[in-house]
């Protein structure tokens, strides 16, 4: 018999759909040193794992577990969320992007002093729309962005082809082509590679791009991308990722005229999608095969 512990904003909700869905061999537990499976939030965990004296696996009820990978108690397995987040990655980049090229914000204001003033505008097909990071998010951006008719330039460690992108390459390659770039879309995650990897030097070839980052702030070196917008290098910078979160009232990011501030909810976790993917790795678990969605510790993914 499994014993599993819920740490979540959401744990009535799991417990709910826990009791509802009687799992064999599991009962619920409210004590994590009992527990030998967590359902958790990984920032509210990570400071109860030297308690986990009995914990073989946990399952994140988010995408990123940063929290987790940072804390030095790695003696589990750990899974994490994927597959669901890509439709409403989505949505918010284009979105934004809409947003912006379409002058939606404008018109907001227009409408407000009476004011009837068309404004020009291209459209998106044609454009190049560079997404780091080719996996299950980065490839349902691009195909949203290809029924707009847009280039999409994918990124990853190697340039490793991947069917949803006309083009794929490294990191340090497109920096080299980074002029060539319209709109450029961050879902990595956070790693030592990829730490403050968006810095000065990656901004050089960058002329009035738009900037989007639903993946990790970490991966952003934050008075790089400032000097960057100062110098016209990126015309616009959508951020609903910080270094720090939340981000402080005194940070230059919240006045900035060319940065958009969002609270870290480009793409929440649904307690019923959460725990969908977790009654199906739990069978696995009960059945004794291996986990879906696995995240290395020394990789950080």
């Amino acid at each position: 018999m499994d014993k599993i512990y819920v740490i979540s904003e959401h744990a009535e909700t799991y417990h709910q759909l826990l009791e509802a869905a009687q799992l064999p061999d599991l009962a619920i537990t409210s004590s994590a040193e009992k527990a030998s499976i967590w359902l958790a939030d990984p920032p509210l965990a990570a400071p109860l794992l030297p308690n986990a004296k009995a914990l073989r696996w946990l399952q994140s009820t988010f995408a990123g577990t940063d929290a987790l990978i940072q804390a030095p108690y790695r003696d589990y397995q750990l899974t994490n969320v994927r597959g669901i987040f890509g439709a409403l990655m989505a949505e918010y980049v284009f979105g934004h992007i809409l947003t912006e090229t379409r002058h939606i914000g404008q018109y907001a204001k227009q409408q407000a002093q009476c004011h009837w003033q068309p404004q020009p505008y291209q459209s998106l097909r044609g454009k190049t729309l560079a997404i780091l990071g080719t996996g299950a998010i980065g490839q349902h951006i691009a195909t949203v962005a290809h029924a707009f008719g847009m280039t999409v330039v994918g990124v990853n460690q190697v340039g490793r082809p991947v069917e949803a992108f006309d083009q794929t390459m490294t990191l340090s390659e497109l920096q080299q082509t980074l002029g060539k770039v319209d709109v450029l879309v961050s879902t990595l995650p956070a790693t030592p590679e990829t730490d403050k990897c968006l810095n000065t030097v990656f901004w050089q070839q960058a002329q009035n791009l738009l900037f989007i980052n639903v993946g990790r702030g970490a991966t952003v070196d934050e008075p790089a991308l400032i000097h960057a917008l100062d110098d016209e290098k990126l015309g616009l910078a959508v951020l609903d990722v910080m270094q720090q979160e939340p981000l402080p009232e005194q940070h230059p990011f919240w006045t900035h005229p060319n940065v958009k501030v969002t609270p870290h909810i480009a793409a929440v976790s649904f307690p019923e999608q959460v725990f969908a993917l977790f009654a199906d790795n739990y069978h696995r678990w009960h059945a004794g095969d291996p986990l879906m969605y696995q995240v290395d510790f020394d990789k950080g993914y």
